[in-house]
């Protein structure tokens, strides 16, 4: 889960630092999730499996945000949001690992990376297949999942900031995705533009990572030329698409 070089490096006080919250005591549930309730729901390969077990220690309901424990209404797409804590066996996991978690949990996820004495949020934006249409009172069965996005490793005694302010869970849910991003919401971005926005920034980085190798590479002078100048452009775009 390393991060692309050209994205900027935050600091403990930017909004990324903030993806990990002072959960509120009335959500906690702290119940362990044994994997074999996992893999009945989201039936993952025998490969997957096998990730699994290299890479996960244990897995834990950690927190429900819900009407009940937070006193915000829910919405549609999101009646609740579930924290999960894995611990694991290594500082990294499969994202295929957590898409499988997620596939199985009719909720939105944000998931809390525990390994060695820190913490690492990560989560993807969930919400409901626009193909689904459950009739009124009855829960989303589809989902789409988009792609993770971690905020730092952050040690376990850094003190920690409250839930943001939000006049129900779909709003609480936004902003706290928004702490994961490793670029800032512009004024009055929505959050999928703001993903968007983000992948098409990371696709121009891996576009100039191999003009660069090019670059390297390239003997002709004209040529040399040529792709600098390619270049040049790319890295404007790229810090357009950053601010």
């Amino acid at each position: 889960m390393t991060e692309p070089t050209c994205l900027p490096t935050p600091s403990p006080t930017t909004a990324r630092a903030r993806a990990l919250c002072a959960w509120p005591a009335k959500a906690t549930v702290l119940r362990p999730v044994a994997k074999a309730k996992i893999y009945a729901h989201a039936k993952p390969t025998p490969a997957l499996r096998k990730l699994f077990a290299q890479q996960v220690e244990s897995i834990t309901w950690a927190y429900k945000l819900a009407p009940e424990s937070i006193n915000l209404p829910a919405t549609p797409e999101v009646p609740e949001i579930e924290v999960f804590e894995i611990a694991l066996k290594r500082p990294d996991v499969s994202h295929a690992v957590l898409r499988c978690i997620d596939k199985a949990i009719p909720f939105p996820i944000l998931f809390v990376l525990r390994h060695g004495g820190r913490s690492q949020p990560i989560a993807a934006y969930k919400r409901p297949s626009e193909a689904a249409h459950p009739p009124p009172g009855h829960a989303v069965t589809q989902w789409v999942l988009d792609d993770y996005h971690a905020a730092p490793w952050q040690p376990d005694d850094l003190p920690r900031h409250g839930l943001p302010l939000a006049l129900d869970l779909q709003g609480l849910y936004e902003q706290l995705l928004r702490q994961h991003l490793a670029v800032p919401a512009r004024a009055g971005e929505t959050l999928r533009d703001q993903l968007d926005r983000l992948a098409q920034l990371q696709a121009k980085q891996v576009a100039a990572a191999r003009l660069e190798t090019q670059l390297a590479q390239e003997k002709q002078f004209n040529r040399k030329v040529e792709i600098n100048a390619q270049l040049r452009t790319m890295r404007s775009e790229l810090h357009a698409l950053a601010s």
